[in-house]
């Protein structure tokens, strides 16, 4: 069809014509809300566009104390639940390469108290002064954990509610 027929059935159902293949022959156009048009292809570019796992690092040395590894742990789950890879390094300065043992525990450590929330990629290995291993987020745990995180943020939101249904009452009866 010509494209003044099609530009007046377009205004006739309150649409607009849209050029969709421009370099074929003859140009393919198309009936249809532009604005809804340009809204679904934003939204498809930005799903594309998903979050790339980047390589995150957290260092720490032989003798870390307990408190401080948990500080670093909770870091590395952060890392973890955003879909990050981590890079646990142990660092050994002077006379503490000869205890090499020392950080292959330390490691050992972090993947026990990382549980099933985290798997091993590459297996702890000496590079230099720095021994490291990397690892990944399980994503089925981390499924897991997200939906118990947002059924207790759920739970949180509707407890208030009965809360202050309950001190109405009371005032209404006069106890309060």
């Amino acid at each position: 069809m010509t494209p003044e027929e099609a530009l007046a059935l377009a205004l006739e159902e309150g649409l607009d014509l849209v050029e969709v293949a421009p370099n074929s022959r003859p140009p393919v156009c198309r009936i249809m809300d532009y604005g809804r048009y340009k809204y679904e292809q934003k939204k498809k570019k930005s799903s594309q566009q998903s979050h790339t796992a980047s390589l995150k690092e957290v260092k720490m040395r032989p003798g870390t104390d307990q408190h401080d590894l948990d500080f670093k742990l909770d870091k590395v789950r952060k890392f973890l639940l955003d879909g990050d890879k981590v890079k646990v390094t142990v660092m050994f300065r002077g006379r503490e390469m000869v205890h090499t043992q020392r950080g292959r525990t330390q490691l050992e450590v972090v993947m026990k108290q990382l549980g099933n929330l985290a798997k091993m990629e590459n297996p702890p290995r000496m590079e230099g002064r720095f021994m490291s291993m990397i690892v990944i987020g399980d994503r089925e745990a981390i499924a897991e954990l997200k939906k118990k995180n947002q059924e207790t943020a759920e739970a949180a939101q509707e407890e208030p509610a009965e809360e202050s249904e309950v001190s109405e009452a009371a005032v209404e009866d006069g106890q309060g």
